[in-house]
């Protein structure tokens, strides 16, 4: 039962320990700097999103208006034209 002992090798135990613990540092280094890049585009995409939220909004209420005048145009219009009293009414 107990025949079946091996030599452990701490010197590289503690190497392999090492190596491992640095790229998994280096992993996360790399993971939190993508991170960072992604909420700058994330950061950035909302504005570009907001300003465009805000044209829209500008756009909208410019045709609205437009609309209006329109109308108070061809309400004028309509005043203004003389109807002849022999014409039947529509």
């Amino acid at each position: 039962m107990l025949g079946n002992r091996r030599k452990i090798n701490f010197a590289l135990s503690w190497q392999l320990a090492k190596r491992a613990y640095a790229s998994l540092v280096e992993e996360r280094d790399a993971l939190r700097e993508e991170l960072y890049h992604t909420h700058d585009q994330l950061r950035e995409l909302t504005a570009e999103v907001r300003q465009l939220k805000a044209m829209v909004l500008a756009r909208q209420h410019a045709e609205a208006e437009l609309a209006a005048l329109y109308r108070e145009r061809a309400i004028q219009r309509a005043q203004a034209a003389e109807r002849d009293p022999a014409a039947p009414l529509q």
